[in-house]
């Protein structure tokens, strides 16, 4: 296991006013002079090598808006996350954080990016997630919250889950596509397993540059990219439960039902339509979802070439 940055930009900065702050506690003043250039839009990357790889090549984790890498980890409950499930079944897998993400860090606003960040109050999680049964559905007070009756969402570390919510930024998605776009160039060829706001991108991505991508895991993608015509990706689309009650979602799977009939190489895997009900938006954090990682891990061995 290790880690490393890759992609960016540098950017010089001048005409600004030098100031001074005392930077730790106990320290003197430091002299800071903000005129010079700074590095930003690379993204940090964790990779785990198995000792057995299973020759399918590397498998890259994006995660969605608001969330880092920590979404593939170790889940809300304690559990294993999906990290662990996958190298496990033999793959070389890369977590990042993406641009503007956790370790990946971001740029002065508005000196170099135009605007600040978007930071989700834990009740619109709550609700726009699927966990809680729609708006105002959230109280600090956990025995007031009220729930999907069939959530699989383990509902008592709802909290422990929000710890892991970052600012996140809306301008900076072709930076994002960059960055991985970087990645797969240092690495080769690879499959990706996406969740929401990523899914988009990683499908531009794949649209873009189709020789570096093997194949697309899409975990409820937030949006269909309107300017693909055509697309030869292999993709899986995963969709939970609970979309009926959900204007948002509901016109969200249309879109993705229309893609799917354009393209023949990419299908949906509607858990409802299997009997599985109640996963969340995170599903992967559901508590069935390592019977969800082995649908997923099914498609990908047969998808693949040997």
């Amino acid at each position: 296991m290790g880690s490393f940055h890759v992609g960016g930009r540098r950017v010089l900065l001048s005409g600004k006013p030098c100031y001074s702050r005392t930077m730790s506690e106990g320290g003197e003043p430091v002299n800071i002079n903000p005129n010079g250039t700074y590095a930003i839009e690379q993204m940090y990357v964790q990779y785990f090598l198995p000792q057995h790889p299973n020759g399918k090549g590397p498998l890259v984790f994006w995660h969605g808006g608001g969330m880092t890498g920590a979404a593939w980890e170790t889940k809300p409950d304690g559990a294993d996350g999906w990290v662990n499930y996958f190298i496990r079944q033999g793959w070389d897998v890369y977590v990042c954080d993406a641009v503007e993400r956790g370790r990946s860090g971001f740029a002065p606003f508005p000196d170099i990016w135009p605007e600040g960040p978007i930071i989700q109050t834990v009740d619109d999680v709550y609700a726009r997630f699927r966990i809680g049964r729609g708006e105002h559905s959230y109280y600090p007070d956990p025995a007031l919250r009220t729930a999907h009756p069939d959530t699989r969402f383990p509902l008592a570390h709802f909290d422990d889950f929000c710890m892991q919510m970052v600012p996140r930024w809306t301008h900076t998605n072709q930076a994002m596509i960059d960055a991985f776009q970087a990645l797969l160039e240092r690495i080769g060829p690879a499959s990706i397993v996406c969740h929401s706001q990523s899914g988009p991108l990683a499908m531009q991505l794949a649209n873009a540059v189709p020789k570096h991508l093997r194949a697309l895991v899409a975990i409820e993608p937030a949006g269909i990219p309107a300017e693909i015509e055509t697309y030869a990706t292999p993709t899986l689309i995963v969709m939970g439960g609970n979309l009926a009650g959900d204007e948002r979602w509901q016109r969200l799977g249309e879109k993705i039902s229309a893609f799917a009939g354009r393209h023949e190489c990419v299908q949906v895997l509607d858990l409802e339509a299997l009997g599985i009900s109640g996963n969340s938006h995170v599903l992967m954090m559901d508590d069935n979802s390592d019977d969800i990682a082995l649908h997923i891990q099914k498609w990908l061995l047969h998808t693949l070439p040997q």
